[in-house]
């Protein structure tokens, strides 16, 4: 037996072990709790009593001011931890159900979301272990791509990425397309019927909030001013600025509310 064929049959093993199920729904877990804590930023920004970082990043500092909240910011890392490894055994040889290009573009999907979690996993450890892991945050690291050979069109890029992404849940969202997480008792029933409805109003949410975030980067990059990017904080601060602004942002944060108890009914009813 080769390496190639060693390394998926112990994917394999990996993706179908209990230990790595019940950590998976660990990780969901954590990720609800994360969009429930932003979600209550949210609110509190809406309603005129902001008081940290409506982002992951002020999630994990409001767990972090307590004793409990920094030990349950270990359990949040964790968590992330084992969605990395799921994320990274679809990306490596997961969604065989699928042929060709569509195969691809899950894996793919895949691979990048094992970034996403990976990154808020070490964020969540970085903040128990009491160091911050901003570097610099959203608009510094825009400034420094900006400054690279081509760096608006880069920007440019990254915000067409997001913008793809949002529009992406946001189309789960409306067609229900996340159904699919679930197991048929997740769906079915009265208690099935409540998980589909936090679903949808969460994908579209979280679509609405992260296609701001997108075209805050195409902002940037068309003017060629890294100050007018800006990550997840930064777009709800920005929707609160437009008409009916308080009430718009209170809408998205509960959505994000929504996406996040939508996470607690995913890990229940994990179907993988």
């Amino acid at each position: 037996m080769d390496v190639t064929s060693r390394a998926r049959q112990v994917g394999r093993r990996a993706d179908s072990s209990e230990w790595l199920d019940a950590a998976v729904r660990v990780g969901l877990v954590s990720y609800g709790v994360v969009h429930l804590l932003i979600a209550w930023l949210g609110l509190r920004l809406a309603f005129g009593n902001g008081g940290g970082s409506a982002s992951s990043q002020g999630a994990f500092h409001q767990l972090a001011q307590s004793t409990l909240g920094r030990v349950s910011l270990f359990v949040v890392a964790f968590g992330f931890l084992a969605l990395v490894v799921w994320q990274a055994v679809e990306a490596a040889q997961g969604h065989r159900d699928e042929d060709g290009g569509k195969r691809v573009l899950k894996r793919v999907t895949s691979g990048g979301k094992a970034v996403v979690y990976a990154v808020l996993g070490y964020s969540a450890f970085s903040t128990a272990q009491g160091s911050s892991s901003g570097g610099g945050g959203t608009q510094g690291w825009t400034s420094r791509l900006m400054g690279a050979p081509g760096g608006p069109v880069l920007v440019a890029v990254v915000g067409l990425g997001v913008l793809a992404v949002a529009g992406s849940l946001a189309y789960r969202g409306w067609t229900e397309k996340f159904r699919s997480k679930l197991d048929a008792e997740g769906q079915s029933g009265g208690t099935g019927r409540a998980y589909v409805r936090f679903g949808k109003a969460g994908y579209l949410g979280k679509g609405v909030s992260l296609g701001v975030v997108g075209a805050l980067f195409v902002t940037a990059a068309l003017t060629h001013d890294p100050q007018r990017s800006g990550g997840l904080d930064r777009a709800l601060h920005t929707l609160l600025q437009q008409p009916f602004g308080a009430v718009l942002l209170a809408v998205v944060a509960v959505g994000l509310a929504c996406y996040g108890l939508f996470c607690f009914a995913w890990a229940r009813h994990l179907d993988r």
